[in-house]
């Protein structure tokens, strides 16, 4: 890919479409003591991964990313689209430099239609906020990645995110009608209609959703809802044996059941995040791994009754004494200590985070490699995800390797991880995409008559390959 340097006429044009307070280079950075703001949009959660862009711009509508994109196609200059910057996969980081397009602008809640179960919404609203926007009304919007909090529906379309509930409701792409995107070229179009069936053509809107900012810039989204579930309970389970804990999932599902979450954690995964939060946890001595089950709904008799049928897959099992939240308090706290895994990874150790994800009933399976294939090449990993979506996030700690296994040697023993999940059925990114540090493997899991059709439909969306390039394949 050849692209062209940004030249002086250039930026002054950005300046004239966003204005020059949404403008920043490294020396306007430099100058206003905003260096390591500057900095940040050069990395994101990828491991200790930095690319300097030439320019940040920080537009407020289409119609300004439009006039951005003309002048970016017409003379090659890169652009690497940006939400939050919580991405797993170095998907917003700019490795050809150019312009960083931040769309932390775009975050308007722009109409709760709260007759058709919808909402529109611009890209750069966090998840968590939108969450709580439709709650208020009584509605209720399911995807909920781990970083919640702090993660932009933008990024979360860019990858189709998941998260715990996720087993039962499915992920950000179930829940998509309609999305105004800006492509490449400039020209600003709606991907459907905001109708819950359409026949109408090819399916651009699911296109768009998962391509991780490869096709187009999305600036507007309309999302389906639902009727908030105002009813839950969950309970921690402790196993004695990790490969129990991870066939009890499938037991679960077998058994009718469909909880609204259904997570693994390995002993060190629960500890390490209880003690990063300092949220007190017994962890008896014999105790390997735990399973947070989580049942929703509308009423409360049901889903007791739901709880017994639980108990009674788990009395299977050599299990310990499961813990029933009796409190929203106690409730919150698990989820926290759930959801703060990661963090407490990254607090603990230099670590690659791996989103392996199989059929559910492969998940022992998938468990039981990863741990052979670390100990034949001696690393040591932590693990937790998603069991009932069968979507292990594997946490390969550096601890005392060197520099050569570290940054070389580990790609061997990644393939084999990812070769274990598709001969089980399964692939290599359940939600975290393929991005920059995974596209070396794709080709494991996808023929190479898929990854022509995949460049080919880049080539039509992108001629001139400016949009966030480098990225996938």
């Amino acid at each position: 890919m050849l692209f062209n340097a940004l030249t002086p006429e250039l930026i002054v044009a950005f300046e004239a479409i966003v204005g020059p307070a949404h403008v920043l280079t490294a020396q306007r950075a430099e100058a206003t003591a905003t260096a390591d703001a500057y900095a940040d949009y050069g990395r994101d959660h990828t491991e200790d991964l930095h690319f300097a862009p030439d320019v940040v711009l920080r537009p407020a509508d289409a119609d300004e990313i439009s006039q951005i994109m003309r002048l970016c196609h017409a003379h090659r200059i890169p652009v690497t689209p940006r939400g939050a910057g919580t991405g797993l996969s170095g998907g917003a980081l700019p490795i050809h430099h150019g312009v960083v397009l931040s769309t932390d602008r775009l975050n308007k809640i722009v109409q709760i239609d709260e007759r058709n179960l919808q909402a529109t919404v611009e890209p750069g609203v966090v998840n968590e906020a939108f969450q709580n926007a439709v709650k208020e009304v009584g509605l209720f919007y399911p995807p909920d990645p781990a970083s919640k909090g702090s993660c932009s529906l933008g990024g979360n379309l860019a990858h189709s995110s998941g998260g715990p509930k996720a087993v039962k409701y499915g992920t950000t792409r179930d829940y998509v009608l309609n999305l105004q995107v800006v492509l490449p070229t400039g020209e600003i179009i709606w991907t459907a209609a905001n109708t819950l069936k359409n026949s109408t053509g090819y399916n651009l809107t699911q296109l768009l959703v998962g391509s991780e900012g490869t096709l187009g810039i999305i600036t507007k989204v309309v999302f389906r809802l639902l009727p908030f579930p105002q009813q839950n309970i969950l309970m921690l389970v402790p196993f004695r044996q990790v490969a129990q804990a991870a066939e009890a999932v499938s037991a679960v599902f077998r058994a009718g059941i469909i909880p609204s979450g259904m997570e693994f954690m390995e002993r060190e995964a629960i500890a390490w995040s209880s003690d990063y939060l300092k949220i007190p946890l017994t962890l008896p001595e014999d105790i390997t791994a735990h399973l947070l089950i989580e049942l929703d709904g509308q009423d409360l008799d049901q889903l007791y009754k739901e709880a017994e049928q639980v108990y009674e897959v788990l009395e299977k099992y050599d299990v310990g004494e499961i813990l029933l939240a009796d409190n929203a308090t106690q409730k919150d706290e698990l989820w926290k200590i759930r959801r703060n895994i990661g963090n407490s990874v990254r607090y603990n150790s230099v670590y690659k985070e791996e989103d392996t994800v199989v059929p559910r009933a492969e998940l022992p399976a998938l468990l039981s490699g990863v741990k052979e294939i670390g100990a034949r090449w001696g690393f040591k990993s932590v693990c937790y995800g998603h069991a009932g979506d069968g979507n292990l996030h594997v946490n390969i700690i550096r601890g005392e390797l060197d520099d050569e296994m570290w940054n070389v040697g580990l790609r061997q023993p990644i393939s084999e991880i990812f070769e274990l999940c598709v001969k089980l059925g399964g692939t290599i990114s359940g939600e975290h995409g393929i991005g920059l540090v995974q596209k070396g493997y794709i080709g494991i899991a996808l023929k190479e008559a898929n990854l022509n059709l995949m460049r080919g439909i880049k080539d039509v969306f992108d001629p001139n390959g400016i949009l966030n390039p480098g990225k996938i394949f």
